[in-house]
């Protein structure tokens, strides 16, 4: 326990990344195959996630990030994209996968597909949006923490165009919005903001035990 309060601690959103450095190939299959497994409301996971290595593609997507020198200084740049609306094929999908995995039946889950539908078809399409994009965070802050536990820096952005990269990536086509980008990779010597201390509130101010 103590171990993962002090990678939490290490952790910082980095600034500037060592362009000399890679995330090995090992490494990041470690960090995706992490990202796979992160719960998801329903074990629904309603989003894809794109790894972009490519140096022509990030240059692209930089004067669209606000000029923020990790999208092109990192090793990888990983953009989360919730899906804008869905309908039962969601549920559908899902549950095919489940039958064929556990070995069991459609009939012996058509109630729960029942269920789900019944709380997620009728809501409308931005809250489909809402609720897709809150999906994405679960799945970011699980990398984010077992990166941590690797060693491997990662920088949360949110600072970007978000129409502008769903132009550039082509998410439109396939019901897609970028909502979040993680850029990783190895912090630079220069980067000042490491030697900061962390700020977070204190506990007492934090949490409340009822």
């Amino acid at each position: 326990m103590k171990d993962i309060i002090h990678d939490l601690n290490w952790r910082y959103a980095t600034k500037k990344f060592d362009t000399t450095k890679k995330v090995n190939s090992e490494d990041l299959e470690t960090l995706l195959e992490a990202t796979r497994l992160s719960a998801s409301s329903y074990g629904l996971q309603p989003y894809h996630i794109f790894v972009i290595e490519n140096k022509e593609l990030r240059e692209k997507l930089k004067p669209v990030t606000w000029n923020q020198s990790q999208i092109t200084d990192a090793s990888h740049v990983i953009v989360f994209a919730n899906k804008n609306s869905f309908g039962e094929d969601l549920v559908d999908d899902y549950l095919d996968n489940v039958v064929q995995t556990r070995g069991i039946t459609h009939e012996a889950v058509k109630g729960y597909s029942d269920f789900m539908k019944s709380k997620l078809m009728g809501l409308p399409n931005e809250h489909k949006n809402s609720w897709t994009a809150r999906q994405v965070y679960l799945a970011l802050g699980n990398l984010m923490t077992v990166a941590a536990s690797m060693k491997i820096d990662t920088c949360p952005i949110e600072g970007f165009e978000n129409e502008k990269y769903n132009e550039i990536l082509g998410l439109k086509e396939s019901n897609l919005n970028a909502s979040v980008v993680l850029a990783i990779g190895y912090r630079a010597s220069s980067d000042e903001t490491q030697h900061l201390s962390k700020v977070r509130y204190p506990k007492e101010r934090l949490f409340t035990h009822l």
